[in-house]
């Protein structure tokens, strides 16, 4: 194991899930659990998934329609590797966290599947010793994205997996909605 020492998450950011049938699902996290969509996946990420909220929050769940929930997943780098748990996100509390936890992975010898700025965070995404999908992220300032959470929620900015550039984040983040 490396020398390094791992960041104290916030906890658990949101959960995305793999459900047979959206409008079923949908009705269920609705009208049942009282969760409000707050997005619909567009061009940028090629699957039939929303997402849900309490609070104003960006995202608290997310759906991802699938044929076959229980087997593989679709071929897209956000997903682990079977199951109805799509991926679950761990929060830490800052950037200097979450970069400090990127340089732990690293050392440890995680292997980084997919890096990327979701437009309300900055990820990336392991996989755990049995292959479940892991976010590991925190979040952009809330003003940055909550001027239109569906087209932060709906953006995504490829960033490296591997070398020196993999350690590094831009804080310089695109804002959506307002001024």
């Amino acid at each position: 194991m490396a020398a390094t020492r791992p960041s104290t998450p916030l906890g658990v950011n949101h959960l995305v899930l793999n459900v047979r049938d959206m409008e079923v699902s949908h009705r269920f996290y609705t009208e049942v659990l009282g969760y409000e969509q707050v997005g619909v996946a567009g061009d940028a990420i090629p699957l039939t998934m929303r997402f849900y909220s309490t609070h104003g929050k960006h995202h608290d769940i997310a759906l991802v329609e699938q044929d076959r929930p229980d087997a593989a997943p679709a071929d897209w780098h956000l997903m682990g590797t079977g199951g109805r748990l799509n991926h679950i996100a761990i929060a830490y509390p800052d950037r200097e966290a979450f970069l400090a936890q990127l340089r732990h992975l690293r050392a440890c010898g995680v292997p980084f599947r997919a890096r990327g700025d979701h437009g309300m965070t900055h990820s990336v995404y392991i996989n755990d010793p049995d292959g479940n999908g892991i976010e590991v992220l925190y979040e952009i300032p809330r003003e940055v994205w909550e001027g239109d959470i569906d087209a932060a929620l709906n953006y995504y900015k490829p960033l490296p997996t591997e070398g020196e550039a993999s350690l590094e984040d831009d804080a310089h983040y695109k804002r959506f909605g307002g001024d």
